[in-house]
């Protein structure tokens, strides 16, 4: 296959990975999202740990770029915190949708952390991108996922920063192991405290259900990272949102659920806005 080929193929398989991540996520049943997000990150630092170690020092940073890494740490772990969260309370497909908002968000921050100019397309993108998440989130209007979208919507932003600090490390010459396995030990720490003090106990079959999760969030992590080593993300990108038709037929499938109309209206203008873009940007 060709380089192009192979990022198809990377990432549509790591948009299968995070469905299945969703999926497992939600079947785990009543758990705090930060107990389900320790689980999640442990067999990611597991794995990331394992490829740091064969590979000696080549994946380590330099001294500065430390502060880059707390702060991808930091904001990946609220955004997934939040998207946890957001799973559990809403409909699988509008959780993962919310989340796909990383993208807008990495160009707001773009623009204020490392100055790079929106274009007009782009702006006009963003702007359709977050009319189409009013359809979703549907702000006062007394629904019951109003408040679970909002944080499913911060999940978004906290995953758009954390992106536009992956790019400057990667700008750097820091390899994705090392930022994978940094993010998935702090969040890690950070998580273990209420882990502690506020375990939540579990059944044989959820702990079975977030190692599964961890599995399927870690085959998803380094099959992405495969993608965009094979192919520019101008061209493979708008894959990346087949997790939404994932998680929708996972969601009929083994939970009943159905998308409402108004949420079909946001996946379609939040969707029609990447499409503008990764159009734009290939050509």
């Amino acid at each position: 296959m060709s380089g192009k080929n192979k990022g198809i193929y990377y990432i549509l398989l790591s948009a299968f990975c995070f469905s299945l991540m969703s999926l497992f996520v939600r079947l785990s049943g009543d758990i705090p999202s930060m107990q389900k997000g320790f689980f999640r990150n442990f067999v990611a630092l597991i794995f990331s740990f394992v490829i740091l170690v064969k590979g000696r020092r080549e994946h380590w940073p330099g001294k500065g770029d430390y502060p880059y890494l707390f702060l991808r740490a930091a904001f990946g772990s609220v955004g997934l915190f939040c998207n946890f969260y957001a799973i559990d309370h809403l409909a699988l497909s509008d959780a993962n949708m919310l989340n796909k908002l990383s993208p807008f968000f990495a160009i707001i921050f773009s623009y204020f952390l490392l100055k790079e100019k929106a274009a007009p397309y782009q702006v006009m993108c963003v702007i359709a991108a977050f009319v189409g998440t009013l359809f979703i989130v549907r702000p006062g209007m007394g629904s019951i996922v109003a408040f679970p979208a909002l944080i499913g919507l911060i999940g978004g932003l906290g995953a758009g920063v954390a992106y536009t600090m992956v790019r400057i490390l990667s700008g750097h010459g820091v390899k994705g192991p090392f930022i994978v396995f940094f993010f998935s030990a702090f969040s890690c720490c950070v998580s273990l405290p209420y882990c502690i003090f506020q375990y939540t106990p579990m059944q044989p079959w959820q702990v079975g259900c977030l190692l599964l999760a961890g599995l399927a969030a870690s085959g998803g992590q380094f099959s992405i990272t495969a993608a965009y080593a094979h192919a520019p993300a101008k061209e493979i990108s708008i894959y990346d949102y087949t997790q939404i038709l994932f998680s929708a037929l996972w969601g009929f499938l083994f939970l009943g659920e159905v998308p409402d109309w108004m949420s079909f209206v946001g996946y379609l203008v939040i969707f029609g806005a990447a499409l503008i873009m990764f159009l734009k940007n290939k050509a």
